[in-house]
């Protein structure tokens, strides 16, 4: 079976985005090929979780802005923190944190770019 093997995060300002992720999830970046393309650092980010993937019916996570492309969810230690970390970094929660039964605590926010992702803490026991 083909799985996803890349990501890629679109900025107007590259060094922004760049900072923003830094902080808010702790990743590295090393510079590759041409000028305001990184790729991630794989050990500053290692999986956590398996890749899970799913095909849904499209959906607004903000109002009245129809969610296009591929939607991203960065699994995180603590929810809590990354919500506050997003916010202290220039981004903004855009659905607030929730909790889906038996999957954990996830909160959706849109980064410094207009770009909207989501972060969840992976909880089995969640209830």
């Amino acid at each position: 079976m083909s799985q996803v093997a890349h990501f890629a995060i679109n900025a107007d300002d590259v060094p922004r985005a760049r900072r923003f992720y830094e902080k808010v999830f702790g990743w590295k970046f090393q510079a590759y090929g041409p000028p305001g393309f990184y790729m991630v650092d794989p050990d500053s980010a290692p999986p956590s979780v398996p890749l899970r993937g799913s095909l849904q019916q499209r959906r607004e996570i903000v109002r009245g802005v129809p969610m296009r492309g591929f939607e991203c969810t960065i699994s995180v230690n603590d929810i809590q923190a990354a919500a506050a970390a997003v916010q202290a970094n220039g981004g903004a929660i855009v659905m607030p944190v929730c909790t889906l039964v038996g999957v954990g605590q996830l909160f959706f926010f849109q980064d410094p770019e207009g770009n909207i992702a989501g972060a969840m803490q992976y909880d089995q026991n969640a209830d």
